[in-house]
């Protein structure tokens, strides 16, 4: 397995999911795509929660087209647009209409490097997009992760894929106000790569507030934060073509597969050792294959990932969302 710290495969370790609804976010490409065919392929019926429906039909169809058929489960396109907290309350709400139990949660949508954006509300869209909508979206389901979880033999998990680039971030950020998350991070090397890890840093503290919030009301839902490892998910680009006889080896030698990528993903939403030493995992940070990792200790700030959330919270309630 090369860099994977411990045997795993999801055709074989994972266990029948027949009967679990899944509803992932970005799901259909890169580590997203992945993670939906090694679940739904175990059974589950897994919701693809994406912007574009003609994208996420075209890769339902390509999940059919490699194997995912009768005796498999199901994948169903969930309209998700994460630019507007607003839709993303609207998708939770539209899927409590159709669904009865949900899980698992999958945080796996994230934009990359992008150029300094901001958003109508006024926050900038790579944190709107990696942060804010997906703890709408989460507030939004709670209810009906509440439900499935106090049934009988339970194991309802929300996963979040965060990234080890949080250990990038230098100091000891802030988060008191809109101005201190819209940061534009202009003396870094990379700004667009830094916006990035810091939201991957918010992901990880959010990770581990939900996860004190639900041990405090005593509720069973295990939260925890992956890193997928360093995946390829650009050399197959068109605007690479010519060159992709010399990349793709090269690459091959340091990047995981997108499949391999979303192997942590995977163990983390599924496993049956997850379900066995709930209590271990809970609140965890898991690296290549579902290695128990100690992230920053900026990324475990208690007071900090407080002062996010208060951000958060006072953001939502001024837009009446």
């Amino acid at each position: 397995m090369g860099f994977f710290s411990k045997s795993f495969d999801p055709i074989t370790d994972l266990p029948d999911l027949s009967g679990k609804v899944i509803l992932i976010t970005g799901g259909n490409a890169g580590i997203g795509y992945s993670t939906v065919k090694h679940l739904a392929r175990r059974g589950a019926k897994v919701y693809m929660a994406a912007r574009n429906q003609s994208k996420a039909e075209e890769a339902i169809a390509q999940l059919k087209a490699e194997g995912l058929g009768p005796g498999n489960g199901d994948v169903i396109w969930l309209e998700l647009d994460l630019k507007d907290p607003r839709n993303a309350k609207k998708a939770g709400e539209r899927f409590m209409k159709q669904e009865k139990r949900l899980d698992v949660l999958i945080h796996n949508a994230a934009v990359f490097v992008e150029n300094y954006t901001m958003t109508p509300d006024g926050v900038q869209e790579i944190v709107m997009v990696n942060v804010i909508s997906h703890i709408v979206l989460t507030r939004t389901l709670q209810p009906l992760l509440d439900q499935t979880a106090a049934e009988p033999n339970s194991d309802v998990r929300i996963v979040v894929v965060a990234s080890d680039g949080h250990r990038a971030v230098s100091g000891k950020p802030r988060f008191r106000n809109l101005d201190d998350l819209n940061n534009e991070l202009k003396s870094s090397l990379h700004p667009g790569f830094a916006r990035y890890c810091m939201t991957k840093l918010m992901n990880i503290l959010y990770t581990f507030e939900l996860q004190r919030h639900l041990t405090a009301v005593g509720s069973p839902i295990t939260v925890i934060a992956v890193h997928p490892g360093a995946v390829d998910t650009w050399s197959d680009r068109p605007s690479l073509s010519n060159f992709k006889f010399i990349i793709k080896p090269i690459v091959s030698l340091f990047l995981l597969k997108p499949d391999q990528g979303a192997y942590t993903s995977a163990f983390a939403a599924a496993s049956e050792e997850v379900a066995k030493q709930r209590e271990k995992y809970k609140g965890t940070y898991l690296t290549p294959v579902g290695k128990l990792t100690e992230p920053t200790k900026v990324a475990k700030d208690e007071g900090l990932a407080k002062e996010l959330l208060n951000t958060v919270d006072k953001f939502l309630e001024e837009k009446g969302i």
